[in-house]
């Protein structure tokens, strides 16, 4: 549950607020008057490019069994899709 602390008070303590976030993985409820006005948390770091590789080695593998059923099951979607007549969403 994130702490809420005033504005003010966070620019009072911003390095410390900073850090709790950046290495206590803390979340902070900014207000201002009694309105809450903004959030800090720390963010997702994501995936590297270079990590790229291994993800996808990591990933299950399919047999060519199980390939060939879904090479089938996406034309059976993709010729059932080409039969749906589109439509203007704005009409």
């Amino acid at each position: 549950m994130p702490t809420v602390r005033s504005v003010t008070d966070i620019a009072r303590h911003f390095s410390d607020v900073i850090n709790r976030v950046a290495f206590r993985g803390e979340r902070f409820v900014l207000v201002r008057g009694r309105r809450a006005v903004a959030e800090l948390r720390p963010v997702h770091p994501g995936v590297r490019i270079a990590d790229l590789p291994a993800v996808f080695a990591a990933l299950p593998r399919l047999t060519p069994a199980d390939a060939a059923a879904f090479s089938t099951d996406l034309d059976r979607a993709r010729t059932a899709a080409a039969r749906v007549p589109l439509r203007n969403p704005w009409a």
